[in-house]
């Protein structure tokens, strides 16, 4: 029996998952079966289950590959020397992730999916502790940029590198979420808020 290469493997995996994704977003998960995504993807049962156990596995991938997809954007985007301001770094990931759109859905539809991911969090144990850990490693990562910020003389030394990193996965994830619900949003619209708001001198509260 001749093996099946690898290449095939992923592909007919990223097929699975491609039709999986459709069906999520225009029914949501819960009104998906997997009798829905063995229609939408035309194989068999034995073919999909070789992949996946089941719905939740499927959503589990689908969180995982959403998640990769902005965490590698926003990695290659920090490996840029010297470090770019956050509005011009969030702008260059957001840019890297849509243009990638997920499962080659239309910007809007992906961006609903991954507001519709982030929701299942709320109910599933596994996609809680799974989005924690990425979330925490994003945290890491922004803290370290904060570092550099400090050294190339951007940012005073007594600015939380935490409460940064934080703002700024907020920044991103209400990116998406105005997406998700309006479309139409560019990302030069929040670098050019965020620009607006770096140039504000502090306040002096009385």
């Amino acid at each position: 029996m001749a093996r099946v290469s690898q290449e095939h493997l992923d592909a007919r995996r990223r097929q699975i998952l491609a039709g999986a994704a459709r069906c999520f977003a225009r029914n949501g998960f819960h009104g998906t079966s997997m009798q829905d995504v063995l229609k939408e993807v035309g194989l068999s049962a034995g073919a999909v289950y070789r992949y996946f156990a089941g719905k939740d596995d499927l959503i589990a991938a689908i969180a995982d590959d959403a998640f990769g997809g902005i965490r590698h954007a926003f990695e290659d985007a920090a490996e840029i020397t010297p470090p770019p301001t956050p509005d011009v770094l969030l702008g260059r990931v957001l840019r890297t992730f849509l243009a990638g759109q997920l499962y080659g859905m239309e910007r809007r539809t992906c961006a609903a999916l991954i507001v519709q991911v982030w929701a299942e969090a709320l109910r599933s144990d596994r996609l809680s502790k799974a989005f924690g850990d990425g979330y925490a490693g994003m945290r890491v990562g922004w803290a370290k940029l904060v570092e550099a910020y400090r050294a190339a003389g951007l940012m005073h030394a007594d600015v939380s590198a935490d409460d940064v990193a934080r703002t700024m996965i907020a920044t991103a994830q209400g990116f998406m979420v105005q997406e998700a619900l309006f479309g139409g949003v560019e990302p030069e619209v929040l670098e050019n808020g965020l620009r607006g708001l770096m140039s504000m001198g502090p306040q002096k509260i009385s």
